[in-house]
């Protein structure tokens, strides 16, 4: 059986984590895996859209295509998958027009409503899904996954003179991200000024200067993130708190934890989920909180070993590839055909579904977001195009 994912392109973060990872689970349940960069050009994307008629199941990754490509795509493909790990019926943190697209929202309650199968990266994705009409037995959460056996133990530090008491915070993500961590650096500043031996390891394509705090460099390589994440002691993250943010999916987080790092991040989004305050990390809010959680960790490598196994086992137990290989691929193999009218929820959803109703677990996003689902729109048919290859919108 064969299997086409139509994605930004097949080395993108989002397809090599929320796809090609289940690759081996697929090819023992007798599927082949081929993932394709959905074309550009409309006539080059059309003989794409019709070719996918030759595949069992098809996966549309991210991609809000217009509804009449949709429709092409819905009549060839036999069952086709949705996935999504951004809260793409939003523009992001940083657009300048704000996060709401009247365009986006139709495109995705039309894509949403027209798929077999809808795969949310959290429950704030799922939730939005339903609110866009997509019946609720078609809906599965399957997180952003890693495999833990690539990260390696946290190495100690070394003992020379040089690097006594040296504390190293570390930071992995997209130039566009790097946005996020730039406009807090009063607090980066504040943290090197009080916290003595303080550095933070920047793992990116773009590096930020602070005025306080020492950064150092680490170019980023697919080969080697795993262990440039393990030389640090401590994983920070820092979203903006705004919709887009809550359709993050973590994946920072999650590399942190399975590098065995304590983390420390705001408590925005899927942050209030991964990490558990005292457990696995900190989640603060003021710049005195950031301060003290920092400091704690930084004086004690006891507890940030012990934190950092922790974490490394939740990972491996509830957001590994091992973990949800089998939902996966159940969701991308069903081979039902959808009915396009006014669907009845049945009272048993299949297994691995979201039950109907569908209520946001706050536990998980800490507040709920009224205007982000609501839908506050702008009113005005902007110029976004959501199918165009966009680089800012990163697996993080």
């Amino acid at each position: 059986m064969r299997l086409l994912a139509l994605v930004d392109s097949p080395d993108h973060v989002c397809c090599r984590y929320r796809i090609r990872a289940f690759e081996p689970a697929l090819k023992s349940a007798g599927w082949s895996l081929s993932c394709q960069e959905l074309k550009r050009s409309t006539f080059s994307r059309l003989a794409q859209l019709f070719a996918a008629s030759s595949y069992e199941s098809v996966i549309l990754q991210r991609k809000l295509l217009p509804v009449w490509q949709l429709a092409i795509l819905r009549k060839s493909a036999r069952h086709l998958v949705f996935d999504f790990d951004d809260a793409v019926l939003f523009r992001d943190s940083y657009a300048r027009r704000g996060p709401y697209s009247l365009v986006r929202q139709e495109r995705f309650a039309a894509t949403v409503r027209f798929a077999d199968t809808v795969i949310a990266g959290n429950d704030f994705l799922a939730d939005c899904a339903l609110r866009a009409g997509a019946p609720a037995s078609r809906v599965r959460m399957i997180p952003t996954c890693v495999e833990p056996a690539l990260y390696p133990e946290a190495a100690p530090l070394p003992a020379g003179q040089d690097d006594a008491g040296r504390c190293d915070l570390v930071w992995i993500g997209s130039s566009s991200t790097l946005q996020g961590l730039e406009q807090q650096q009063p607090l980066w500043d504040r943290l090197g000024r009080e916290i003595p031996g303080l550095r933070m390891r920047v793992i990116c394509d773009k590096f930020p200067g602070f005025e306080s705090l020492r950064v150092v460099p680490v170019p980023w390589a697919q080969a080697w993130e795993a262990r440039d994440l393990a030389a640090g002691q401590i994983g920070i993250s820092w979203l903006p708190e705004d919709p887009w943010s809550q359709g993050k999916c973590g994946l920072k987080v999650l590399q942190y934890q399975a590098a065995r790092l304590p983390v420390v991040a705001n408590p925005v989004g899927m942050h209030a989920e991964l990490i558990e305050p005292g457990l696995t990390g900190f989640l603060p809010r003021t710049s005195d909180q950031w301060v003290e959680a920092v400091r704690t960790l930084a004086a004690d490598e006891k507890l940030r070993r012990r934190m950092g196994r922790t974490a490394r086992q939740r990972v491996e137990s509830g957001y590994s590839v091992a973990a949800w290989a089998e939902t996966f691929v159940a969701s991308v193999a069903a081979t039902e055909k959808p009915s396009f009218g006014p669907s009845t929820p049945s009272r048993r959803p299949a297994q691995g579904s979201i039950p109907d109703p569908f209520f946001v677990r706050l536990r998980r996003l800490g507040r709920f977001h009224r205007a982000a689902l609501g839908g506050r729109l702008d009113g005005n048919r902007d110029n976004d195009d959501p199918t165009r290859p966009d680089h800012s919108r990163t697996c993080s």
